[in-house]
């Protein structure tokens, strides 16, 4: 089980008693948004890279086109992969195993983070 899979449970777990309809999309989201602004904080460093480097590999309005594809993709990849049978397999094996306790508000604040990280790596390049 992968870190997003263990996040994405807890997610889970939390929500569900607080809004048991709403759980799984809630932390579908929450799952996309996190891998989504680590793609974008990943794409900016090395397109800094790249500059300074003096490699023209794409245009800009390209990058950006590659990454809205990019994130639609990984959004139907969680829709598809912790909305059906997967999700209860691994929910079942997540309670097997030793709950791990995140802080809710500080998960919640980890894209927040990520993405001034990467408005700040953007300024500097």
């Amino acid at each position: 089980m992968t870190t997003f899979d263990s996040i994405f449970f807890h997610f889970f777990q939390h929500y569900k008693t607080r809004k048991n309809k709403k759980a799984n999309s809630i932390a579908t989201f929450y799952i996309t948004m996190l891998q989504c602004s680590l793609l974008l904080l990943l794409g900016v460093f090395f397109a800094g890279f790249f500059r300074q480097m003096h490699v023209t590999t794409m245009s800009a309005s390209k990058a950006w086109t590659l990454f809205v594809l990019v994130t639609i993709f990984i959004y139907f990849k969680n829709w598809m992969q912790y909305g059906g049978r997967k999700r209860k397999v691994l929910n079942a094996k997540m309670l097997k195993k030793k709950k791990l306790s995140y802080n809710i508000w500080l998960l919640w604040l980890l894209p927040i983070v990520i993405l001034g990280l990467t408005y700040v790596l953007y300024q500097a390049t």
